[in-house]
């Protein structure tokens, strides 16, 4: 009998009669990455779950989304009472497996803060190319995207949550103008686009995502006391509402992954494990670019000792190229109904290195739960014939956890202390906010300034006004003397004699001179 690990790697199952020998996993080779396909109800999550426990057992660190919340049960052990027990103890002696049980070290995560440790990453680690992707923008509207991105960074000015992407494009719709002659184009229209994709973004439950503590890939790589490799499970049930969503984050711990790990060349096993459960959300509607990222990481990032093992219904679902990387191969029944799904079946048997007891193509129409057909890599990489295998039993629970019992596992976590609450830290947001506000404020004093000034001014012309009023001339009128009548005048009365008349003309002219001459000079002189 056997145990979970071999001499050289993981035993995943066997045979016996009308089956293949034992099929192993090698450590050595568990990061050439893995397919795990079949249709719905053939036994894909438990082929999941034993590869799951199988590297925590080698010390591996794993990753994997619970689509459905079976793979919760990772954390309990099986019980021999169970109903399944006598199945799979039939089976474990028929493969020649030693079967017992046992929980795994497991951390529950989500996105939504609810079924376990929050989940959160940066707008500025997400990047301008997977936000793109994530809010379906266009190619114009990606560009803005990006020169929101530079400002930023040429500016100081940090993304860490929605508040602060909306804040800079709001910014950048302010300074459009300036912006279009050293970026090119920049059009309020295209900001708004944006801001409506991202209101979308925000009813699909994305505020919750983004924003810090982000999540630091070190505590998914860790390794219990006992010497197991954390299994960490991301609740997927509500996120898979949010198809893009989902995708896009996983697409994002790749690529972190990528980056932050060095390079280790070959190692003896891989140094984490990366299950992408609907791995065809992924590629659904994806333009070339993304895909050719994907292909891109999943090439290199087997040297640094990471292995990605995509889960899905059809392997038509995966392109072509990263295909052709997936070295280690778990096939569980295909359904062939229509035309197309003939084609796909035949299309995936091609893809084994063919066994002379029994045709491939039939192989994987007949296989029952539990059953599928198998190809690892051997020695050198080259890759196994195919086998038709029994796949072991779990060790953990087969099937969800109860509320009470997800919650017990999240509170003894070590990580609620560092994870469960947000924080809220100066960034773009409070930054441009308090812009915005010391520029009202010099808005208003300007502004008040400017009426102060007004009204002296013209305090100042009413003072002038007034001034000029004290000094006008003053109007003489000449009133007809009024003369009282005599009895009569006679010839002889008297009258002013020429000498008289000549010398009151005078006096009246050189008066009116010296008037002239008085208030002339006042009115020069202002």
């Amino acid at each position: 009998m056997t145990g979970v690990l071999t001499e050289n790697g993981i035993f995943v199952g066997g045979g016996g009669a009308g089956y293949g020998t034992a099929q192993e996993l090698l450590l050595k080779y568990g990061n050439r990455h893995g397919l795990i396909a079949g249709a719905t109800g053939t036994g894909k999550t438990v082929t999941l779950q034993v590869l799951a426990e199988a590297f925590s057992s080698a010390g591996v660190p794993v990753f994997m989304a619970d689509v459905k919340g079976d793979l919760a049960g990772l954390a309990m052990a099986g019980s021999a009472g169970g109903k399944l027990h006598e199945p799979f103890l039939k089976r474990a002696e028929t493969i020649g497996y030693d079967l017992s049980y046992r929980a795994f070290p497991v951390t529950f995560w989500d996105m939504f803060g609810a079924q376990g440790h929050p989940v959160r990453t940066t707008v500025s680690e997400m990047g301008p190319l997977l936000l793109a992707r994530l809010m379906d923008l266009s190619e114009a509207q990606e560009g803005v995207l990006n020169i929101a991105f530079h400002l930023a960074d040429s500016e100081g000015l940090a993304l860490l949550d929605m508040a602060d992407l909306r804040a800079m494009l709001t910014y950048v719709g302010e300074q459009a103008d300036a912006l279009s002659l050293r970026y090119g184009n920049v059009a309020p229209q295209t900001v708004g686009a944006i801001q409506r994709q991202l209101l979308v973004l925000e009813n699909q439950g994305a505020t919750a995502f983004f924003g810090e503590p982000a999540l630091a890939l070190s505590d998914m790589m860790a390794v219990s006391p006992e010497g197991l490799g954390r299994i960490n499970i991301l609740a997927a049930d509500k996120l898979m509402a949010s198809p893009r969503l989902y995708a896009t984050f996983l697409l994002w711990l790749l690529s972190e992954l990528f980056e932050e790990l060095p390079e280790v060349g070959d190692p003896d096993r891989p140094r984490f494990v990366f299950f992408f459960d609907e791995a065809h959300l992924l590629f659904d509607d994806a333009p070339k670019a993304l895909v050719d990222k994907v292909e891109q990481v999943a090439r290199l990032i087997r040297s640094k000792g990471v292995g990605i093992y995509f889960i899905t219904q059809n392997p038509a679902d995966v392109p072509e190229d990263i295909l052709g990387q997936l070295g280690n191969r778990v096939q569980h029944a295909l359904r062939a109904f229509t035309a197309k799904d003939q084609k796909d079946l035949a299309r995936a048997a091609e893809n084994y290195r063919p066994n002379p007891r029994f045709d491939t193509e039939s192989a994987i129409k007949e296989v029952g739960t539990g059953e599928a057909v198998t190809s690892f890599l051997e020695a050198k990489g080259v890759p196994g014939m195919v086998e038709r295998t029994l796949v072991r039993p779990p060790m953990s629970r087969l099937g969800p956890l109860s509320p009470e019992e997800r919650r017990a596992v999240i509170n003894a976590s070590p990580y609620g202390v560092k994870y469960d609450k947000p924080i809220d830290r100066d960034s773009a947001f409070e930054i441009l906010t308090r812009r915005a506000e010391a520029a009202a404020e010099e808005a208003a004093a300007a502004e008040a300034r400017l009426a102060e000034e007004t009204e002296a001014a013209k305090a100042e012309k009413a003072r002038e006004f007034q001034n000029a009023r004290r000094f006008e001339p003053i109007k003489v009128t000449k009133t007809a003397a009024k003369t009282t009548p005599t009895a009569r005048r006679s010839s002889s009365s008297r009258s002013d004699s020429v000498l008289e008349t000549f010398g009151k003309s005078l006096a009246r002219q050189a008066g009116q001179q010296i008037v002239r001459g008085v208030l002339g000079s006042l009115f020069r002189s202002r």
